[in-house]
């Protein structure tokens, strides 16, 4: 894929952190045939562009649900009440949709009390908000550890992607985690390639605890992916929308996995609500995004409405 923001090795780089945020870059030399040193050096360019890596925690196996939400408000207090929501540490991927009329957000709640006091207290309380969904996520078909087929498809060979695959969790029993390990994946969700040495200082302990801690957080399943966010204009994706979409209960399932083979979809989940099915598309124009909802949407015959809302402003990036 050839963008003006990198050159093929930045996307190389790119294409092997979306695999393993956390891989080391003598792997990611040894598996490109570069140095060590070009790899650092490609990726500090990476960060000055705006590419992250963030450790992502498994909400479930830490007592979270994951809710969806979706805030229609006028368009002069958008901005302010975006922000507002964006600094809560419960929050995430907070867009402005719609024109600007509406905002989407992810908030992770570990329960419903907690979900109703932000959404019927701590919410700003305006006559601006004209409305409130909420969306409980119940399944995801693609997101997660899978990355977006559009990002880089073209950048590693299929045998240098399998070089690079991350180990598989263990086991996906809840787990209890102590104050160092909440210490530790607040840092890492924060900056996923923090060193060992780093992470160490960061919470207090020595560096081999902070190793062997970690290690066994993503051998449990609870750190279960280093997630790599970055601008998809810098290689060329000009559209993002979100997707909500009405489907018949009996073919949920079925049309879910389908909206996650195709190639535009950055994720798709399942969710409580009209709109049962939630999916984020990513296109280079317009006529891209067009083609999508009329031909490869519209082939499918199970769902009965599409709502799309193209994303205008990204006010908090990170995801799930």
């Amino acid at each position: 894929m050839k963008s003006d923001a990198y050159d093929e090795l930045d996307e190389q780089v790119l294409h092997a952190l979306l695999i393993d945020g956390r891989a080391g870059f003598s792997a990611i030399a040894e598996v490109l045939g570069v140095s060590d040193q070009t790899v650092a050096r490609r990726y500090r360019r990476l960060r000055e562009s705006g590419v992250r890596v963030l450790g992502r925690v498994q909400p479930e196996l830490v007592g979270q649900t994951v809710w969806f939400i979706r805030l229609r408000c006028t368009p002069d207090a958008s901005m302010a009440i975006a922000a507002s929501i964006a600094r809560r540490s419960d929050t995430s991927y907070v867009k402005l949709t719609s024109g600007g009329t509406e905002i989407a957000f992810i908030v992770h709640a570990p329960n419903a009390d907690e979900l109703d006091a932000l959404l019927l207290h701590k919410v700003p309380r305006t006559p601006r908000i004209v409305s409130v969904s909420a969306h409980n996520l119940l399944h995801i078909f693609y997101g997660g550890r899978l990355a977006w087929g559009g990002r880089a498809p073209d950048a590693l060979s299929a045998e240098q992607s399998i070089a690079l695959q991350p180990a598989s969790a263990v086991t996906d029993e809840r787990t209890e985690l102590d104050s160092t390990d909440k210490l530790l994946l607040t840092e890492l969700r924060r900056d996923g390639r923090l060193s060992y040495r780093e992470l160490a200082i960061a919470v207090g302990v020595s560096e081999s605890s902070a190793k062997r801690r970690v290690e066994l957080l993503r051998g449990t399943g609870v750190l279960f992916f280093f997630d790599t966010e970055f601008d998809p204009k810098s290689l060329g994706f000009q559209i993002s929308a979100m997707l909500w979409l009405t489907v018949a209960p009996s073919a949920l399932a079925a049309v879910g996995k389908a909206v996650g083979a195709h190639r535009e979809i950055a994720f798709a989940a399942a969710t409580t609500g009209t709109s049962n099915l939630l999916a984020v598309a990513i296109c280079r124009d317009g006529a891209d995004f067009y083609r999508y909802l009329s031909e490869t949407l519209g082939a499918l015959e199970d769902i009965r409405h599409i709502e799309s809302a193209p994303v205008m402003r990204t006010i908090k990036q990170l995801g799930l």
